[in-house]
């Protein structure tokens, strides 16, 4: 079989920012909508694109090896990104962590330095590279694939559960990626339904069933399967 799909077979974004300007809502920005929110959570919302907090958990190494790991994790290849790294960093950096870990691993502060550790290591290992950062593409995907498989072994390695350190490292990069205006872009999520609410939820009778007029749309459909690019349902 072939290879997934590239996202740039979707159309470019025409309104608002999405990863790589790429998406099945072209034409959908979801901070069009910020004047339905509350103030708080409008200004919370902006915030996270105005004002990126800064790298303070992470050394210059390590945000280096983040960045990187959370680029090919989540597919950005080009300009624009979100910045992962800066908003798992700041988590890291206030102690917000999920309030529970595995019990046979470290806290998670401590599983992030010891996972970019270790594929800093891998990447010497594979291609003589100086850190993760500075592996080619294939390599840090290769080692990627094998992280997320729980099949890297030697080093520091042997000191975690390294499927469940993959499980600890995603559920972050997911967490602070979806949290981004940017993604909701990408997806055609309409943001915080308060105060102005759901007229159509529950009356399927409407048509396009249950969507609201104020949601994204797509123009185009992409087939996981078949891999190719088809119109969506009316």
């Amino acid at each position: 079989m072939g290879g997934a799909p590239s996202p740039y077979e979707l159309p470019r974004q025409r309104r608002g920012t999405t990863p790589q300007m790429h998406g099945r809502y072209p034409d959908y920005d979801v901070l069009e909508n910020a004047r339905h929110w509350d103030p708080v959570t409008r200004e919370l919302v902006i915030q996270r694109v105005e004002n990126v907090p800064p790298v303070r958990f992470f050394s210059a190494r390590e945000a280096a090896t983040a960045r990187a790991l959370c680029d090919v994790l989540m597919a950005q290849d080009r300009d624009p990104r979100i910045p992962v790294v800066n908003y798992v960093d700041e988590k890291l950096h206030e102690g917000q962590l999920d309030g529970y870990q595995y019990f046979d691993m470290p806290d998670d502060r401590d599983v992030w330095r010891i996972v970019l550790r270790g594929l800093d290591e891998q990447a010497a290992a594979r291609a003589d590279a100086e850190a993760f950062a500075a592996a080619p593409g294939r390599v840090q995907q290769e080692i990627v694939s094998g992280f997320a498989d729980g099949k890297l072994r030697g080093g520091v390695w042997e000191e975690i559960n390294v499927k469940r350190a993959f499980s600890v490292i995603m559920r972050a990069v997911v967490d602070s990626f979806y949290s981004h205006p940017w993604a909701w872009n990408e997806i055609g999520w309409g943001g915080p339904a308060y105060p102005r609410g759901y007229s159509r939820f529950g009356s399927p009778h409407l048509q396009p069933a249950e969507r609201e007029w104020w949601e994204g749309r797509e123009t185009v459909d992409r087939d996981p399967v078949r891999g190719r690019l088809e119109e969506p349902p009316a």
